[in-house]
């Protein structure tokens, strides 16, 4: 299942071009907080498809009887980029565990791309909806070898993936490697450089909202 934000008119559409604004990109706090409120608009739509059950509170007045989450997903993210995204993904799911993974793209002289996956910190997702969220989809390698090692050691009962703007190239390699996962994304550019940068993207997401990072 994939939902794309921009086909529907919505605030979410003036968020993005927000961030897309090489004018606007320049206050990293504005920047920081769009990637914030895109994560908390995901996490609603997201919370359309959860498991609900029915609880019944005391008011000043009387009874009232709500539909509530059965449970809280567990909130992973690729750092550090992704981080004002996850504190949206938190804002909306305040009671959820959270998870953290650090990996990196390696360019080497033949122009051959390598991804490492560097740091893991992650609570028992056994039997858990997993929702992972990753500002850029571009190639989709670096999110695959992350949900796919997340696969592997825990037996994940559903996956989610937020992305802000995809790649198609990377939507379609995610879709191929996690055909089980639900996409959430905010906008799907058509091109790529050969750097791995979408266009017409928003640049580099983790240097906008924190400074540029020592190559």
């Amino acid at each position: 299942m994939v939902k794309i934000l921009t086909k529907e008119n919505s605030i979410a559409n003036h968020y993005l071009i927000e961030l897309r604004d090489v004018l606007i990109q320049q206050d990293r706090m504005r920047f920081r907080r769009n990637l914030e409120r895109l994560g908390e608009i995901i996490a609603y739509e997201i919370s359309k498809t959860l498991i609900y059950e029915p609880t019944t509170v005391e008011t000043p007045l009387g009874m009232a009887t709500h539909n509530i989450l059965q449970s809280q997903p567990v909130l992973a993210t690729i750092i550090r980029a992704g981080l004002p995204f996850h504190q949206g993904l938190l804002n909306v799911f305040d009671r959820s565990d959270s998870a953290f993974i650090a990996a990196y793209r390696h360019t080497k002289k033949s122009g051959e791309m390598e991804i490492h996956k560097k740091y893991s910190n992650t609570p028992n997702l056994d039997d858990k909806v997993v929702i992972v969220a990753d500002p850029m989809l571009a190639t989709g390698r670096s999110l695959v070898l992350c949900c796919k090692d997340l696969l592997a050691e825990y037996n994940i009962k559903e996956l989610h993936i937020a992305v802000v703007i995809a790649s198609e190239e990377g939507l379609q390699h995610v879709r191929a490697f996690l055909p089980e996962a639900h996409l959430w994304i905010g906008a799907v550019d058509n091109e790529m450089t050969s750097k791995a940068y979408i266009v017409p993207g928003l640049g580099d997401a983790g240097d906008l909202a924190y400074g540029n990072k020592e190559e």
